[in-house]
């Protein structure tokens, strides 16, 4: 077979959102608000949203919270996903209520019977089912198979729970199987993408840790995956305000030109050359194009040396000397300005843009 993986996967649809089968790489995130607090929680998944997210998560841990739920299924701007564990009424009370596609670990729900239910109530009302997977939820039937690494235990587990679903005839199928470890992570997802080429998969690594750390492993267990063609959908999961994951998501999509969403901002390191303050001005032009919804890249260059050349594809940018800056356009050199004057002209550039 030709092409990427996430061009073999089967699409499915989540409300209006394609996942798989050569759509875009879907951003998600999930409110950590309670449920119940319907106002709080659509304030967060307005935040998420205008953050870049076009799936939001919520969990469904009570009766209690089913209708709140409800109406936050039909004022989300973008299509709820349902976070269900261990009660398998609950999922069918959230795909009644709304929900596009339920998040459900099949191992912690029951037995097959009420699995089943889940599965008629998903089809009934259209929506999707991510079958979600974890290192630290596995069967104990499968957990306790010494012969198995920790990938291949996963990868066990998601066999049996696709299978399973496909002979009961459903198809409208996206699955995880997340670990804390970047390399357990990696080995699992190209073993699941060779054994199940065509169930599209969600990419995460859970409990990534705090922003720094989560960031950091994200993008390297995600990047190498994605790079490879790998994966249909993702979410960067961080011990942090929610908001703060779906920018980390666009940089690694952006960082290997899969999705662009807003300005690139291109900025060297500073050295002994540099002769302004290249920090302040970088961050400075980072605060301000957080407002701009340009795809473009913007490039704050520390001195001649990686200056207009080096950054010729940026669209627009700036190579300090001693206390001036010259803004340039693709590589061509536009005008000179004072030091406390860059950040301005080069909005004013992009402005123009």
């Amino acid at each position: 077979m030709q092409g990427l993986a996430r061009e073999r996967t089967r699409r499915v649809m989540v409300g209006s959102v394609p996942l798989g089968g050569g759509s875009p790489v879907v951003v998600q995130s999930m409110t950590c608000t309670p449920t119940v607090d319907a106002d709080a929680t659509l304030a967060q998944v307005n935040a998420l949203v205008d953050a870049g997210c076009d799936l939001v998560r919520v969990t469904v841990p009570s009766r209690e919270a089913l209708g709140p739920f409800e109406r936050i299924c039909h004022e989300s701007p973008v299509p709820i996903v349902a976070d269900i564990h261990f009660d398998y009424r609950l999922a069918i009370g959230a795909v009644r209520a709304g929900a596009a596609k339920l998040r459900i670990n099949p191992g912690n729900i029951g037995d097959w019977e009420r699995v089943d239910a889940v599965i008629d109530a998903a089809g009934e009302a259209g929506a999707a089912i991510r079958i979600g997977v974890n290192a630290g939820s596995l069967d104990k039937r499968i957990a306790e198979r010494d012969g198995l690494t920790q990938p291949e235990k996963l990868v066990a587990s998601s066999l049996e729970f696709v299978e399973h679903f496909e002979k009961r005839g459903f198809d409208d199928i996206v699955l995880s199987a997340k670990a804390h470890s970047v390399p357990t992570t990696i080995e699992t997802y190209r073993a699941l993408s060779r054994e199940l080429p065509h169930v599209p998969l969600h990419l995460g690594v859970t409990e990534a840790g705090t922003v720094q750390q989560g960031t950091i492993k994200s993008a390297v267990g995600l990047g190498v995956l994605l790079a490879e063609g790998i994966g249909d959908t993702m979410r960067v999961s961080l011990t942090a305000d929610p908001v703060e994951e779906p920018p980390v998501c666009w940089g690694i999509l952006q960082s290997l030109g899969l999705r662009r969403r807003g300005p690139e901002l291109v900025s060297c390191p500073t050295c002994g050359r540099t002769q302004v303050d290249l920090i302040g001005l970088a961050e400075e032009v980072g605060e301000r194009l957080k407002g701009c919804s340009k795809p473009i890249s913007v490039a704050v260059m520390g001195c001649v040396v990686n200056g207009p050349g080096e950054a010729s594809d940026a669209d627009v940018g700036v190579a300090c000397g001693r206390g001036v800056g010259m803004v340039f356009r693709h590589g061509e050199v536009i005008r000179k300005v004072p030091e406390d004057q860059i950040v301005d002209a080069l909005m004013e550039e992009i402005d123009r843009l």
